[in-house]
């Protein structure tokens, strides 16, 4: 009986954060894309990255990052990520690329 209650207890838990990751995953696409529309890239593709415990500026915070690939002129491709707490962007790296 409690074991019973535990495995539904456990699935709905699990399925709780599926659907948080889910919806992460697409506010993180609608950020990437409004930030490549803003410059005038031409956004290819986007992917989840990896969950991690350590930000960038090695404070103990859980982010998950994004990577994304976009084009500046059509013919040439670059990588870039964006760093995302909960379901709020915390930073934009986009490299060095050609511009118009």
């Amino acid at each position: 009986m409690i074991g019973d209650l535990l495995s539904i207890l456990l699935f709905c838990l699990a399925c709780f954060a599926f659907w948080q990751q889910r919806r992460q995953s697409e506010i993180a696409k609608t950020r990437i894309s409004r930030k490549c529309d803003e410059l005038e890239l031409q956004l290819l593709s986007v992917s989840f990255g990896q969950h991690k415990w350590k930000t960038p500026d090695n404070r103990w915070r859980w982010h998950t990052v994004y990577y994304f690939e976009f084009s500046a002129l059509g013919d040439d491709c670059y990588q870039g990520h964006l760093v995302m707490q909960g379901f709020r962007p915390q930073a934009f790296h986009l490299p060095p690329h050609r511009m118009l």
